[in-house]
């Protein structure tokens, strides 16, 4: 799998840096699911959701925390990731 990485400021400027284990596209708004771990490591996983607005320059992310939102993301991930060597845990 590739490491596609992605770099998050967070509200105290510090840069953190996760890998993307995929992304996908559900009505009109985009998720990534990203990990703090290398590949062949064990990590934790987190969703993110694109807040960004047609006049941001850069992409504008947030954590998905809203449970009923992350219990369907975690299926919908869980599908694309099925034949990925990934394996998700609750």
């Amino acid at each position: 799998m590739q490491e596609e990485r992605i770099t998050l400021l967070t509200d105290t400027g510090e840069a953190v840096e996760f890998y993307v284990l995929e992304e996908t596209k559900i009505n009109g708004m985009n998720y990534l699911m990203v990990t703090d771990a290398k590949e062949g490591e064990d990590g934790e996983c987190y969703v993110l959701k694109d807040m960004s607005g047609s006049a941001d320059s850069e992409a504008v992310y947030e954590f998905v925390e809203n449970d009923d939102e992350l219990d369907y993301l975690y299926r919908i991930f869980s599908e694309l990731l099925e034949d990925a060597e990934v394996e998700l845990q609750k």
